[in-house]
């Protein structure tokens, strides 16, 4: 299993919070663990320029990704990453070892596609609003995805489009899916805007106003 991603870690001994803060603020390092696969967890860390360049690649994150360790290379993906909450620094990195033959779970961003065109928006004047921007997927890793297509071209106003309607690559189910049909979660829907769905009620209202006044009249 390569990967257009490489990254070399170093192993750390020292794990104290003292050490931790050394190798952020004097060595600007990121520090991680590598984990699973049946193995023993490994502590590292790595040149923050190194990974911060690499994280700016939405791909990165749904990949699988080479680590070098000592010598060896361990297929791995990003389970979870922490940032620093005031600054543009990535603090930790948890790695998860993959295995070709054992399926992962992972969340994978959505691209939606046709937004503009679809009638819903082109011809009917509503907008589209996205209830999710990434679904939880189960695959094995060589048919892991960087990103799953999501085709609006056919929606029309008030549509709704659910977890079921997206199409999923070869090999890859939805976890949420999995967990029955009261799971199928809403992706996205076409809707007029606030506006000018005030406007069309009140046009509404004035025609059925109107409509009463000339039964009244009628009946006079």
């Amino acid at each position: 299993m390569s990967s257009d991603f490489i990254l070399e870690v170093e192993a750390r001994t020292d794990l104290g919070k003292g050490a931790s803060r050394r190798l952020r603020r004097l060595e600007n390092k990121t520090l991680g663990i590598i984990y699973g696969n049946k193995k023993k967890p490994v502590s590292v860390s790595l040149p923050h320029k190194d990974i911060a360049k690499l994280a700016e690649n939405e791909a990165f994150f749904t990949s699988l990704i080479d680590l070098k360790l000592g010598g060896k290379t361990e297929s791995v993906v990003i389970k979870d990453m922490q940032r620093h909450p005031a600054k543009d620094t990535i603090m930790h990195v948890d790695f998860l070892r993959v295995s070709a033959t054992t399926k992962l779970t992972m969340h994978v961003p959505l691209h939606f596609i046709n937004e503009s065109t679809c009638p819903g928006v082109k011809l009917q004047g509503g907008i589209v609003t996205h209830a999710v921007s990434d679904i939880e997927i189960s695959c094995l890793p060589a048919d892991l995805p960087e990103y799953i297509e999501v085709d609006l071209g056919e929606m029309n106003l008030d549509d709704n489009l659910h977890l079921s309607d997206v199409k999923l690559p070869k090999g890859v189910e939805s976890v949420a899916l999995s967990h029955g049909e009261d799971h199928d979660l809403q992706i996205a829907a076409i809707h007029l805007p606030r506006a000018a769905k005030a406007t069309a009620e009140d046009g509404e209202d004035a025609a059925a106003e109107d409509a009463d006044d000339a039964d009244d009249e009628g009946k006079e």
